[in-house]
């Protein structure tokens, strides 16, 4: 999907083709049919979340994952879903997911990689060194397990199961918690 819209292949997406209209074209993803005519566009976003998936990403606008939207994914059998941007899904549809025991990536850990790109950009230029795609993708892949290790671990100490959610927040608290206690703080 793109802002003006979104694409469904039944045959699944062709990732060549999205890279090579979004990344080397710069266009839009409606040009997604010059390259597969059997599939679909459709114009705007709401029904993105009508369509059957395993895992659903929402990544671009505040609260565009809304009550209702979560209910047709679960009717639809969706597994999981990983937020992309920053507060995707509104909170009655964090809810609603989570009671409904869909696996929830919340955006303040599966959102992190930005950061952390940023993080790694800001190290070679003090460093000034450089690393290639690879080198920053391993290290970025190492961060982000790092990540989903920490908020599942939070979430079986506190006996919260798989709800990451929870997980996130405890875990980032014991850390702040800890860097207070470290600087004297509290």
């Amino acid at each position: 999907s793109d802002s003006g819209g979104y694409i469904y292949d039944k045959n699944g997406v062709d990732l060549d083709a999205v890279k090579e209209i979004k990344e080397v074209k710069r266009g839009r993803i409606s040009e997604y049919l010059n390259y597969h005519p059997e599939a679909e566009y459709h114009a705007g976003c709401k029904g993105i979340w009508t369509i059957p998936c395993d895992i659903a990403l929402p990544c671009a606008t505040q609260n565009e994952l809304d009550l209702e939207s979560a209910k047709t994914l679960v009717k639809n059998g969706v597994i999981a879903v990983g937020e992309g941007a920053n507060m995707p899904s509104t909170n009655e549809a964090v809810r609603y997911l989570l009671e409904n025991n869909i696996l929830f990536g919340p955006a303040k850990a599966a959102n992190a990689g930005g950061v952390a790109c940023s993080a790694l950009e800001m190290a070679q230029s003090g460093m000034r060194i450089f690393w290639n795609f690879e080198e920053v993708d391993s290290k970025l892949q190492h961060i982000m397990k790092g990540i989903f290790h920490n908020i599942a671990d939070a979430a079986a100490r506190y006996g919260k199961g798989r709800n990451y959610l929870d997980g996130a927040n405890i875990a980032g608290f014991e850390k702040v918690a800890k860097a207070m206690m470290a600087q004297g703080v509290v």
